[in-house]
């Protein structure tokens, strides 16, 4: 009997510390990050999302299917946020917190900036969309592996992942 409570206390601490580890999202596959950048307009950009990895797969075939809404990332939804009204690609866009999807295609992207933001990345909603603009995709030289936004300070935002680059401005 006693056997059988040690054994029984023994597992119990272990998958705590399964689930604490769970909840660690830095020990996750695809790794949390965020970049943040004050643009010339004044504005502050702040983007938080998860970086998958390509891992030799293709966008727009076994990852990110062109034609298709993605989550722009992994596990839940990419976070942008602004603290002012800006413009995206010359349309305006309200200060505020959004969800970043996109929809890739072989000659478009679309950048699809939905009012739901506080979500795990795959639940999406149409009537939620605050704004959608399109950006053409650049295929690259070199290959990023994970995932990575980056913010210029003129507001260009560039989305890189394997052989693909995806602009969008901000002012």
């Amino acid at each position: 009997m006693k056997k059988i409570f040690l054994l029984t206390l023994i597992t119990c601490f272990l998958s705590s510390l399964g689930v604490y580890s769970q909840n660690d999202k830095s020990k996750r596959v695809s790794p949390p990050a965020k970049v943040s950048e004050t643009i010339s307009s004044g504005a502050t950009i702040t983007i938080n999302y998860s970086k998958p990895s390509a891992k030799g797969r293709f966008i727009g075939k076994e990852v990110a299917p062109f034609g298709k809404v993605w989550r722009t990332g992994a596990n839940e939804a990419t976070v942008f946020e602004v603290d002012k009204n800006i413009m995206v690609n010359g349309k305006k866009l309200p200060a505020g917190k959004y969800s970043l999807y996109t929809i890739p295609g072989q000659k478009a992207w679309t950048i699809i900036f939905n009012k739901t933001w506080d979500q795990w990345g795959t639940v999406y909603s149409v009537a939620e969309d605050a704004l959608r603009v399109t950006s053409k995709p650049i295929k690259t030289v070199n290959s990023t592996e994970q995932l990575t936004f980056k913010i210029a300070k003129n507001g260009l935002i560039s989305l890189l992942w394997a052989n693909t680059k995806v602009d969008f401005k901000l002012q």
